[in-house]
């Protein structure tokens, strides 16, 4: 793993936990709908005390919902899935714990340092215009540029990784 794919633990005393849910792989892969009921129900656990608590809502959830759906797509039937939120200021952080390949370790390493690359921007808006063959990372680059995300992973050794995406979406007011 490159350097720059490596979560910075440094900070992580700052955040505050708020919410975590675990399920079983197996479980969260046998309905393609709890992407999306996870995020909204976690999105409105979590949006009580933002200015816009509606809007903070959408937002979050409709990033979260594309987070899990990247977890979802990675079809690692084994061992068990954690998402945990927690909150430091107007971030609100979002590490996503599954049991994946080397393979899948290797894609997510290579959008984490795709996406710090510089070219992220360029990546999503070609990707919009209908450029062929837009790549499957492309979930991860748009919450990057389209949310200002930074997204880090943690690779550990029983073929777990944790994706790391802070989300800065608490000052929003309109």
């Amino acid at each position: 793993m490159s350097p720059q794919a490596t979560h910075d633990t440094k900070a992580d005393h700052d955040f505050r936990m708020m919410v975590q849910i675990d399920m079983e792989m197996a479980a969260f892969h046998s309905n393609w709908t709890h992407c999306d009921y996870i995020a909204t129900y976690l999105a409105r656990t979590i949006s009580h005390n933002r200015p816009d608590s509606v809007l903070f809502a959408n937002l979050f959830s409709s990033a979260l919902n594309e987070l899990l759906e990247i977890t979802f797509r990675s079809r690692h039937a084994g061992g068990a899935f954690a998402c945990r939120i927690s909150r430091q200021g107007n971030i609100d952080r979002v590490e996503l714990t599954f049991t994946s390949k080397k393979d899948e370790q290797r894609f997510f390493e290579h959008a984490v340092a795709r996406i710090r690359g510089g070219d992220a921007e360029a990546d999503y808006m070609s990707s919009l215009s209908g450029d062929p063959g837009p790549s499957r990372d492309i979930l991860l680059v748009e919450l990057a540029v389209s949310y200002n995300a930074t997204v880090s992973i943690n690779t550990h050794d029983n073929d777990t990784i944790t994706l790391v995406v802070d989300l800065p979406l608490g000052g929003l007011t309109h």
